[in-house]
């Protein structure tokens, strides 16, 4: 599995920096503006020079409304700004066609700049609450569109988890669906060590958390700690080698 972290500005990437050898993707967002809030332009380029060259970047677009275009324009800015992995909150799309016309629109914009960008199409675990798409539909959607992985996360951020929505069998599924259409699958939401066992059972490619991480665990007040990271890497890596399955050599 690999450890995506969002500090919420330059400060705290420094601090990500710090631990730069337990994670393996910064991702820029802004928690105050929603799960998937997205930061400034100079932000992410700050971050993106803050940090290890060869540590990718992730930046968040936002919780996004369906206006294909305007969402296209923004994914844009984001890779213009030094962000090689671009996620799309489809917070707006209450059809699984509107969130495919969406993301469309972002892999054109974000690929005809950089083909080697990475473009992640994310829904919500607590879709019920907001009215956006089902959550197992994100794989297809993902497909459909063109993206590289799909990613769900919770979109009301009141100290519930993944898991309270959808359980580990359902997160399963979703990450089997995502596999089997040739997708990365990524989990966040409230994500904590506890339920690393779960998420490395599933074969969750991407773990993505910020409260976890953070002083107090609280992902507004708190802020990144290096030996929290440290920490939570070497949990999550010993629950990988404990699911990892050993295939006897031929004799």
């Amino acid at each position: 599995m690999l450890l995506l972290i969002s500090p919420d500005g330059v400060d705290e990437a420094l601090d990500c920096a710090k631990a730069a050898e337990h994670l393996d993707i910064v991702d820029v967002k802004k928690p105050d503006e929603g799960s998937l809030g997205a930061n400034f332009p100079w932000v992410i380029r700050e971050i993106r020079a803050a940090i290890p060259a060869d540590k990718p970047l992730s930046a968040t677009v936002g919780d996004v409304p369906y206006k294909p275009g305007t969402v296209a324009q923004a994914a844009l800015g984001a890779v213009v700004s030094g962000a090689t992995y671009i996620k799309v909150g489809l917070y707006g799309c209450s059809t699984p066609e509107q969130a495919v016309d969406v993301m469309r629109g972002v892999v054109r914009a974000v690929k005809d700049h950089r083909p080697d960008a990475f473009v992640v199409a994310s829904g919500y675990a607590d879709a019920h609450r907001i009215g956006c798409v089902n959550p197992l539909a994100l794989p297809d959607i993902a497909r459909r569109s063109g993206s590289d992985a799909a990613m769900l996360d919770t979109a009301v951020k009141d100290g519930t988890r993944l898991f309270d929505h959808l359980p580990p069998d359902v997160c399963g599924e979703f990450v089997r669906r995502a596999h089997d259409a040739g997708l990365l699958a990524a989990l966040a939401g409230s994500v904590k060590t506890g339920d690393l066992g779960d998420l490395a059972r599933i074969g969750t490619d991407i773990v993505g958390v910020r409260g976890a991480v953070c002083e107090g665990g609280d992902r507004n007040a708190g802020r990144v700690q290096p030996h929290l990271v440290a920490a939570f890497r070497a949990e999550m890596d010993r629950h990988v080698r404990e699911h990892t399955v050993t295939v006897p050599a031929a004799s």
